[in-house]
């Protein structure tokens, strides 16, 4: 097998675990608020750890990416990954928790980095698009990491023996995999450090930053929002209130399994902003006339208009000419997660003051922000081909 399809196949099952392992405590978070006694307010504090560790250690993640590569920061942050996660479950107190989840999370944007770090050089060494295929491998994951969590829950498992177990697995299945990843320093990417800084805050790497920013945001808007919207705003019952999530979710997996098709056929700075504007108007449809199928159709269109959006533009900053790509998505990462951490409590916040079905009008004039600038983002419209990038070279032919 080509060295090429080798590392595919590695960082395929790196997505994979990744949003397993993570994806899977969600079902015992109400376990441990009442293990530990929480209320609703200091469980969402010290749920704030996981995303503030990962913001916080991106910026570490892209500066060690340049000088150890993409296939060494991956191994080291699947391991610290893997090990943290059963540390959540030891905790005993609310500071405990905190601290566990900052740590867990600091490891898991390291992974996210360097993962798609090493996306970016087997895109290129595949010479097609695969990004957006690897982000619906992590969406099968977290599905699978979900249901393992209800799983585990059912039948009593604690969550430090299913982190463990987990984890061990994860480990197991692909820790020697990574000895096959691609190595990411060919000499066009040698930049010097003068160069590194005058490329980082470009105003292209501003404009993908931003639109990041927008997408996740709205992706964790309707993460914590859609349930409540339903049950609340439309008055539906438990279980129709789940589909609003599980429609966007089931939305967003479809497009990003058939992005890469896509993206190979047609220019990102038309497919992007068509997708995104399908979002804005079925989005703004769906609140407008508040009605339960018509929300469910809204919130399909929102998850098929952000599904490509991150992909996309982490290997258009990984192309910025000038700018080492894993500097480039740790840029990326950090304006992504930090418009995933603000999402939820702006969307409270705007409730609070007007009413839930307005401050979710926000979505669509983030989605409209979206469409208009993947339309006029330099690097979507005038990044090359993957097809017309060189042959791969000896060093990457040798790596398996």
């Amino acid at each position: 097998m080509r060295p090429t399809r080798w590392a595919r196949i590695a960082v395929t099952a790196v997505f994979v675990v990744h949003g397993l392992v993570f994806a899977s405590w969600t079902a015992q978070i109400p376990a441990v608020k009442a293990h530990l006694g929480l209320t609703d307010g200091t469980l969402g504090f010290a749920l704030l750890g996981a995303p503030v560790g990962s913001v916080t250690a991106m910026a570490g993640a892209g500066w060690l990416l340049p000088r150890l590569g993409s296939r060494r920061v991956v191994q080291i942050a699947l391991v610290g990954y893997c090990a943290a996660g059963p540390l959540v479950g030891l905790t005993g107190h609310l500071a405990a928790l905190s601290a566990a989840l900052f740590a867990w999370g600091a490891f898991q944007g390291s992974l996210d980095v360097a993962m798609n770090t090493q996306a970016i050089t087997v895109e290129r060494a595949h010479r097609r698009p695969v990004m957006s295929g690897l982000h619906g491998s992590w969406s099968i994951g977290a599905l699978l990491g979900a249901g393992a969590g209800v799983v585990a829950v059912g039948v009593g498992i604690t969550l430090t023996v299913q982190l463990l177990a987990l984890g061990t697995l994860g480990l197991l299945a692909v820790g020697l995999l990574t000895t096959r990843m691609l190595p990411d320093g060919t000499s066009d990417l040698a930049v010097d450090r003068a160069d590194i800084s005058a490329s980082k805050w470009s105003g292209g790497m501003v404009l993908l930053g931003a639109i990041a920013f927008a997408g996740m945001l709205c992706e964790g808007a309707a993460a914590d929002w859609a349930s409540v919207y339903l049950s609340g705003s439309l008055h539906t019952g438990r279980t129709a209130a789940g589909l609003g999530y599980a429609t966007f979710a089931a939305a967003m997996v479809t497009v990003r399994l058939s992005g890469n098709w896509l993206l190979a056929r047609h220019r990102p700075d038309r497919l992007l902003p068509a997708l995104a504007a399908l979002a804005t108007t079925g989005f703004a449809i769906a609140l407008i006339v508040e009605n339960l199928v018509v929300a469910l159709i809204g919130f399909a269109c929102l998850g098929i208009g952000l599904a490509s959006v991150v992909p996309t533009v982490f290997s258009a900053a990984g192309r910025i000419p000038g700018l080492h790509p894993g500097r480039a998505v740790a840029t990326v990462s950090t304006f992504g997660w930090a418009g995933f951490v603000c999402g939820p409590p702006l969307i409270g916040h705007l409730s609070a003051l007007t009413a839930l079905p307005v401050a979710l009008g926000l979505l669509p004039i983030l989605t409209a922000f979206v469409a208009a600038g993947t339309s006029t983002s330099a690097q979507l419209r005038v990044a090359p081909r993957l097809d017309d990038q060189p042959e791969p070279t000896a060093e990457h032919r040798a790596a398996a």
